[in-house]
């Protein structure tokens, strides 16, 4: 029996609403960052560069016609809530791709779920762990801590300082980091002579510096950690009066630590991406137009200084959309791929060039070693 001209018009259109409707599905990506705790001030910056960025990319039409959609969740720097909200953001959101951990805690207790489930997850997170060995769906934007020690030692040995002492942080990222210290030390000519740990959620850590301080031979102090913690040992540092060179990693790669820590900070150095020199930078660095345009773009938005962390998550966007485009929609196996094969995606962190054994990309060419001076970030020389 054959259907009137109407109705088929009718049953045509209503076909056709509904392909549309389905092509419009938002992009989701998935978050859930440490916007509150210990972590905030990496975890703050963080949210607040997804939200804009996912704003203006959605005011310019979204991706491949599709507007995203952030589904984010604060862990409040709890590890074990990340791992609950990943689940949530698995079976009941439903996300596309995952942007986010904060930490690498956070980070290693969602990567089972991820590589589970098989959905692409860029970390936000510091840990060497987190890519090595290589998982198949799990990749991050920021240096490793291996990369930090590497390039600290490499600055101590311009300086002629071999016997150091390690201060390093009881979380996730400060025991890695005192693993991977203590492992590249020798290559560099570095004797660890004191190594002292402190909590993230310590208030004094004068106990253990005073240990430091007493040690024999001591040239330099390293610490190791994230968050309020380093900033709180640095003043306990100046209190102390000790007065030898004092270094930290990339996790307090951010303006707040120079507040949090005060005059203290003064002198101190650590390896950190571009974007905190973005105006100090030369035109001829391939990475100078990325930096000072998300450092505009983010003093305008949010009256408040950039951090590395922010740029962190800048990163893990775009590397997202880049993917996503490249893979023709958000096919999951088809985005990881896609990811897995970014080259020369230069982002805030430095010149990102993946593969199949390295899911980040940088080298160490992509650290600058900075040093407070004046209240400020310089590039160190």
């Amino acid at each position: 029996m054959k259907l009137p001209v109407k109705k088929l018009i009718a049953c045509a259109t209503l076909a056709l609403s509904a392909f549309g409707a389905m092509a419009a599905d938002p992009i989701k990506i998935g978050s859930i960052l440490s916007v509150t705790g210990p972590a905030a001030f990496l975890g703050d910056p963080e949210l607040k560069t997804l939200q804009m960025y996912v704003e203006d990319i959605n005011k310019k039409g979204g991706v491949l016609g599709r507007q995203l959609q952030l589904v984010h969740y604060d862990d409040g720097s709890d590890a074990n809530k990340a791992n609950g909200f990943a689940k949530r953001l698995i079976d009941d959101d439903n996300v596309d791709i995952l942007v986010g951990g904060t930490t690498t805690g956070a980070t290693m207790s969602m990567a089972p779920l991820v590589e589970k489930a098989g959905i692409p997850f860029i970390s936000l997170a510091g840990a060497v762990v987190i890519v090595e060995p290589v998982k198949k769906f799990i990749f991050k934007t920021p240096h490793t801590d291996r990369m930090a020690a590497e390039k600290v030692f490499e600055d101590m040995k311009k300086r002629n300082i071999s016997k150091v002492a390690l201060f390093a942080e009881t979380s996730g990222f400060g025991q890695s980091g005192k693993k991977e210290t203590e492992a590249v030390a020798s290559k560099f000519g570095i004797t660890l002579v004191a190594s002292e740990t402190y909590g993230p959620k310590d208030t004094d850590m004068s106990p253990q510096l005073t240990k430091i301080k007493n040690t024999a031979g001591v040239q330099a102090v390293f610490i190791f950690g994230l968050g309020q913690g380093p900033a709180i040992a640095t003043k306990n540092y100046k209190q102390l009066g000790i007065t030898l060179p004092l270094y930290h990693a990339h996790g307090v790669a951010s303006e707040e630590f120079i507040k949090l820590a005060g005059p203290a900070a003064e002198g101190i150095r650590l390896p950190a991406a571009a974007l905190l020199v973005a105006d100090k930078l030369p035109a001829s660095d391939p990475q100078k137009a990325v930096a000072v345009s998300y450092t505009k773009a983010f003093t305008e938005k949010w009256k408040t200084d950039v951090s590395t962390f922010g740029g962190h998550a800048y990163d893990g966007l775009m590397l997202a959309v880049d993917a996503i485009k490249r893979a023709g929609g958000t096919d999951k196996a088809k985005v990881r791929d896609a990811i897995e094969a970014t080259k020369g995606y230069v982002g805030t962190g430095g010149v990102v060039n993946m593969s199949a054994t390295d899911h980040m990309g940088l080298d160490l060419s992509s650290f600058r070693m900075l040093e407070v001076k004046n209240g400020d970030w310089s590039i160190a020389q």
